[in-house]
């Protein structure tokens, strides 16, 4: 394995960082966002002008394909500079381009090319359908040459500001097969008649809304159904694996930026005449949250090149995005702890970048179904156990 960047992957991180150095997305446009409850919709138009904000979109729709290595050091890199890089949208759009119809496919790069990224939002989650997915219960059914979709929707992103959503459904008429091959996804209008938004408050990522979604007798077309009927669950998971990866580069941004944040601030603090980086127990912290840093850094990497190389992956995502949003969080706590009292005000980006890091353990699959999801696997020739 040669884990020396490409020329062109240099070539891309450089320009990532000569974008941030311009100024014009700083940690005050991103506190100005989030004070107005707003996305970075600016963010989002500029990064598509500067050539990395449609990696992974297949060159066909106007994006960039790259591989997988090459879209978590993007991610990561976007990060490093304190900036959401909203490439798991990204991934869930991917879902529509490669499964939708011609007409659908134009309808979400139309919100992509015009900087609201999830112009278009997920519907997954219920309020009994967390990590069991086939728990979900929202349903749809035919009626007079229409499809009526009845239930209840939960943390949704972006769901009060999307035009589409992709909605989960099952079919109950269909008692003989399991949950998951009776499901089937659409491309639901946000503004169809029977649909009810309402804004749940959460701690962060505060530039992007977090919504419940009422579906009552929602009329749809046939033509609305994405992919083929009873296979919406695999259609979802098609991305569920690097999507992980992605989390797991955003959590690793996450830990260099706060990383770097901390020993600036260790170098310039200056306590009982001294400055705190000088105090070992300051130095503990700082050489602890290297290495996990490094740690995150090779056990990502590693994952991307044999996701590149055609090697299964199935357990290996799972357990670096358990492992780097874990360190990811933990880094960021111990760089409001070296900041201190200053670490703990929204003044610093530290506190918002400690915020954002906590959902990582959450979204796109619990710590606990990390684990849950590598370890069902024992029994299988390829052991967790065995190295």
């Amino acid at each position: 394995m040669d884990f020396r960047k490409t020329e062109e992957q240099e070539l891309l991180l450089e320009s990532i960082d000569e974008f941030f150095a311009q100024g014009d997305f700083d940690e005050n446009y991103i506190q100005k966002c989030e004070a107005e409850q707003r996305p970075i919709k600016e963010f989002k138009l500029a990064a598509i002008e500067a050539g990395f904000g449609l990696l992974g979109i297949p060159e066909k729709f106007g994006g960039v394909e790259v591989d997988t290595q090459t879209l978590i050091m993007v991610g990561e890199q976007v990060y490093s500079h304190g900036s959401p890089s909203g490439l798991g949208a990204l991934l869930q759009v991917d879902d529509v381009l490669n499964f939708g119809t011609p007409e659908q496919q134009k309808k979400v790069i139309d919100c992509l090319l015009a900087g609201d990224g999830m112009g278009f939002c997920l519907g997954l989650s219920e309020p009994q359908a967390g990590s069991d997915s086939n728990a979900i219960t929202t349903s749809f059914e035919r009626r007079d040459g229409k499809v009526v979709i009845n239930g209840h929707k939960t943390f949704c992103t972006d769901a009060d500001r999307a035009k589409y959503m992709l909605c989960m459904t099952r079919d109950f008429s269909k008692k003989d097969v399991p949950p998951n091959k009776a499901m089937t996804t659409w491309l639901v209008p946000m503004d169809s008649p029977g649909i009810t938004v309402k804004p749940m408050h959460k701690v962060g990522h505060r530039t992007r809304s977090m919504c419940e979604v009422y579906l009552d007798n929602v009329v749809i077309d046939e033509s609305d159904m994405v992919g083929e009927e009873g296979k919406g669950f695999f259609t979802i998971m098609k991305n569920f694996e690097v999507e992980r990866l992605v989390i797991a580069a955003d959590s690793l941004g996450i830990a260099v930026c706060c990383y770097n944040d901390a020993l600036k601030y260790a170098t310039q603090r200056v306590q009982f005449g001294k400055t705190i980086g000088s105090f070992q127990l300051i130095q503990e912290k700082l050489c602890d949250m290297y290495i996990k840093i490094e740690n995150m850094r090779n056990f990502l990497y590693k994952t991307a090149w044999k996701k590149d190389n055609g090697m299964s992956i199935r357990i290996d995502a799972n357990l670096c995005k358990l492992y780097c949003a874990q360190s990811g969080f933990e880094v960021a706590d111990d760089a409001m702890q070296i900041l201190g009292g200053i670490g703990y005000t929204e003044d610093h980006r530290v506190a918002r970048l400690w915020r954002d890091a906590r959902m990582h353990r959450i979204g796109g699959g619990t710590d606990q179904i990390m684990v849950h999801l590598s370890l069902i696997h024992i029994s299988e020739p390829t052991r967790l156990a065995l190295i």
